[in-house]
């Protein structure tokens, strides 16, 4: 009966060790990946980086062939040129109807004051009239006949901005800065649009995700100083972390967190900014403590 009574006291003082030893939470470090992909189809002229390369945002990498691009652009342009010619030439024609015009108008108006003055006859009259209106009708069909060269213009032009476009995106820049994580893609293959070319993430200061229990949660508020903790070779590593998020539902502890709660429990999901000293890795496991 000694021996029993001796001990009970020893188990109740390591079981609230335990407790206190206890993070208060425990998830995975993650980032946010883009995987950047071929705007183009052909064959890739160069891809300048590796798994691990550190890239700038909006840093020229790559280049897929724009040779036929090329080739389509100019013949474009070419018609564009042939096009606008005829252009040319209506426009003059419009100018030399446009002059006999002005110089009609003038000869109307001189023998229609001569006709008031009973110095013209009514034939003149009828006669000038009618050469002003046969000009003005011709003006009106060479108008005409300039508006689908014009149109025909305007498309050609559309067609050789559409493939500036293709060209622009036949070059590969990179998104964000960030850190190569992998690479799918050499030089010299042959790609597509949509293919994946490489993966990259900002992994400068990584998202730690934990799950805290109900009891946990009013010790938790967004912009809050915690301790991070990972596994290191003599122990834990420490970390100074910041809470950025906290869910507004709960819901039932991850498979992948392992904790000595049960199951059924219910947690509320947290992320806390950590900024990367290149120890941390996207996946590792660490945990949280609150204090």
């Amino acid at each position: 009966m000694k021996k029993i009574l001796f001990l009970l006291p020893v188990l109740t003082f390591l079981a609230c060790g335990n407790d206190a030893d206890k993070a208060d939470g425990y998830g995975n470090f993650e980032a946010t990946e883009i995987t950047v992909s071929s705007e183009a189809n052909g064959k890739i002229e160069f891809l300048k980086l590796e798994e691990g390369d550190v890239l700038k945002a909006n840093e020229p990498v790559g280049l897929v062939d724009t040779l036929q691009l090329y080739f389509a652009k100019e013949q474009l342009k070419a018609t564009r040129n042939s096009v606008a010619s005829k252009t040319a030439m209506v426009s003059t024609q419009e100018q030399v109807l446009q002059e006999q015009l002005k110089t009609t108008l003038i000869e109307q108006k001189r023998i229609r004051d001569m006709f008031a003055e009973k110095a013209a006859t009514q034939r003149q009259v009828d006669e000038i009239d009618g050469k002003v209106n046969v000009l003005k009708e011709q003006i009106k069909n060479v108008k005409t006949q300039n508006t689908p060269i014009v149109n025909e213009v305007k498309s050609v032009a559309v067609q050789v901005a559409k493939i500036n476009d293709q060209i622009e995106k036949s070059k590969i820049i990179n998104p964000i800065n960030g850190t190569v994580l992998a690479k799918y893609a050499e030089p010299g293959e042959v790609t597509a649009f949509g293919k994946p070319l490489y993966k990259i993430a900002d992994i400068s200061e990584l998202t730690l995700r934990v799950y805290v229990g109900e009891k946990q949660l009013p010790q938790v508020k967004i912009g809050q100083k915690v301790t991070v903790k990972i596994d290191a070779e003599n122990g834990m590593k420490d970390y100074s972390g910041t809470i950025s998020w906290i869910a507004s539902n709960a819901e039932f502890t991850p498979k992948i967190i392992q904790t000595k709660e049960e199951r059924v429990n219910l947690v509320y999901a947290v992320k806390v900014l950590v900024k990367n000293d290149g120890t941390l890795k996207i996946g590792m496991p660490a945990e949280v403590w609150l204090k």
